[in-house]
């Protein structure tokens, strides 16, 4: 069952959708008031853009652990250190989903990049809008900023 979420969907709006059964993201806040964001290795869907670390859900997966389980593979943060407060389903087509699952940490956790990220960057919460950031992503920034800043 690992792994059987890997693959594309197609909505009625025309757009195809990375994850068989949704997908989910980590925003997670340092207590620095920073945001880990990767930017996306150019082979990667939507690559050369700024996002969350995130992936495709498996079958047996909750949001929650699907957003930590692909952080981890993408970060190598220690998902120990992750206080998560709340979850967002910030986009919705045709039944799949693409639920952020905001956390918090004391301090800003080491990060190493795999093959998805061109690099893995803190970002100040007030900068974020000045990275070319992956569409759904920007649209969602406001009610993530409010929750992830003002929850937990």
């Amino acid at each position: 069952m690992r792994g059987d979420g890997n693959g594309f969907v197609s909505g009625s709006d025309g757009v195809r959708r990375w994850g068989k059964f949704g997908s989910a993201g980590l925003f997670l806040v340092s207590r620095a008031g920073t945001v880990l964001m990767q930017h996306r290795a150019a082979w990667t869907n939507a690559g050369g853009t700024w996002a969350l670390p995130g992936g495709a859900r498996d079958s047996h997966e909750t949001a929650r652990e699907a957003a930590l389980r692909e952080a981890q593979e993408e970060t190598g943060i220690d998902v120990d250190q992750v206080r998560i407060v709340s979850e967002v389903v910030t986009t919705r087509v045709d039944g799949w989903t693409y639920t952020t699952v905001i956390g918090h940490c004391d301090d800003e956790l080491e990060v190493t990049p795999n093959a998805e990220s061109e690099e893995l960057a803190w970002v100040n919460v007030n900068n974020l809008k000045k990275l070319p950031l992956l569409s759904p992503f920007a649209n969602s920034l406001p009610i993530l900023i409010q929750r992830g800043m003002h929850e937990g």
